[in-house]
């Protein structure tokens, strides 16, 4: 199990603001994979993916970030300073 966190627009997209996941999936592209094949709310959410970041146990990452050991997930827009 792994907890998935939805930050500002994906959270509003998804409905969501965190849900525990049951994956096998072995980097974070494979969980956005699995997450987009549920229903349309995520594959909306993560029609983009060069509009979010990612943060693996609170580590900004990549997509193709290994997920083997992780406890948590976090998608999010880009921050904007200022």
């Amino acid at each position: 199990m792994i907890d998935v966190l939805y930050f500002a627009w994906v959270r509003e997209r998804i409905g969501l603001p965190k849900e525990r996941v049951e994956t096998d999936a072995a980097t974070v592209a494979d969980l956005v994979e699995e997450l987009k094949a549920r229903e349309e709310r995520y594959a909306a959410a993560f029609a983009d993916l060069s509009s979010l970041r990612v943060a693996v146990d609170q580590d900004l990452t990549e997509f193709d970030a290994p997920l083997d050991g992780a406890r948590e997930v976090a998608f999010f827009p880009p921050m904007t300073g200022g």
